[in-house]
């Protein structure tokens, strides 16, 4: 696989300044496979993360693309106190017209030559029966149907974490944690989406909803009586909460100054286009910013049950705690006078220190 622009003439470099420990760059011509496979961090565990395909412009997206979100599977787990590591894999193409059972199955070779570093699962664009043939060419691998022993789509379990670190934090905002009559955005109404969209319409919530797939849009808008809206109008609205749940980036100089919102959770990994700036940008403005790695953890947390063997209740149980480690981050960002992001990242960090030998 040929990597083009500047950035990506730097594989070596950008593994150096984000901590990754090894990529896989995936080219198979027989089955039109390019992927790359990139592992974070190994301190407590194999690396686990979904798979996720996509039409992506370059190489050189989809090299940045995997390395942050691998890096973002690291602290998850770490916050999360699950024995794992940090990886992901992205493979390049369109889900709806390339992908194949053949290609899958190579892809999961890959996956099995890497002995078990590396244990993949669903994300964006795939879904439990591609798990399936993934898991024909190796048992590393997660998120299988149930019918196979697995635990199925995690989508429902990350949805509800994601539910319940928006309830802490209204809490922490308004102090109390009902989400009746309040209104929500939902930027992205995919697997994840729709369930937050369920979790929060059941519970009295007026739902706004987009995403560039207007099918899906109507499906959803009719299943829970939810409103569409479209465009860069959607930074615009005066809302209570703003749920980002499809791609990442979307907290950016651009959106953060128009938001009009008090609360911001969501689904989608790495929701700040910089850490730092846009970290920083959230709490002057006064907004309450649940940090996507903490809340959005109910997926892995899911799969990494099937690996001791699967019991949902008790992944649904760890996963409602989410909640309290919400509101602990979200307490100690106040004190520290630091912003959320910052405070769940420290605690992450020294969790895999403290194991480091």
């Amino acid at each position: 696989m040929e990597v083009k622009n500047k950035d990506s003439k730097f594989v070596i470099g950008n593994m150096q300044t984000m901590g990754h420990e090894q990529v896989v760059f995936c080219n198979d011509s027989e089955t039109g496979l390019k992927a790359i496979i990139a592992i974070h961090d190994t301190t407590l565990g194999p690396a686990l993360g979904g798979t996720r395909m996509w039409k992506y412009t370059n190489e050189a997206d989809a090299l940045h693309d995997v390395l942050r979100l691998s890096r973002g599977m690291t602290y998850k787990a770490a916050i999360s106190g699950l024995k794992l590591g940090g990886g992901k894999a992205v493979i390049i193409g369109d889900s709806t017209n390339d992908k194949t059972e053949a290609l899958m199955k190579k892809f999961g070779e890959y996956v099995n030559s890497l002995g078990g570093r590396y244990i993949t699962a669903e994300d964006v664009g795939m879904s439990t029966k591609d798990m399936k043939y993934v898991r024909e060419m190796t048992k590393y691998v997660t998120g299988i149907p149930e019918s196979m022993g697995g635990s199925g789509d995690p989508s429902p379990v990350t949805a509800y974490g994601v539910y319940w670190g928006m309830k802490a934090a209204a809490k922490f905002k308004w102090g109390f944690d009902s989400l009746k009559g309040r209104s929500i955005l939902v930027q992205g109404v995919g697997h994840v989406g729709e369930n937050l969209v369920r979790y929060a319409s059941e519970e009295g919530a007026k739902i706004f909803i987009t995403d560039i797939n207007e099918n899906k849009l109507i499906q959803v808008s009719e299943k829970f009586d939810s409103e569409i809206v479209l465009g860069e109008s959607i930074y615009d609205m005066e809302i209570d909460i703003y749920a980002p749940c499809a791609l990442g980036s979307t907290l950016n100089s651009n959106t953060i100054n128009r938001l009009n919102c008090s609360v911001i959770a969501g689904a989608a990994n790495n929701q700040l286009e910089d850490e730092k700036l846009h970290g920083e940008m959230i709490k002057q403005k006064g907004i309450v910013y649940a940090p996507d790695f903490l809340i959005n953890a109910g997926g892995l947390i899911n799969v990494y049950s099937e690996i001791n063997g699967y019991d949902r209740e008790k992944s649904l149980s760890k996963t409602k705690k989410i909640y309290d480690t919400t509101l602990e981050i979200l307490s100690k960002a106040e004190i520290e006078d630091i912003t959320t992001h910052d405070a769940a990242f420290e605690i992450a960090v020294q969790r895999i220190e403290n194991n480091k030998v």
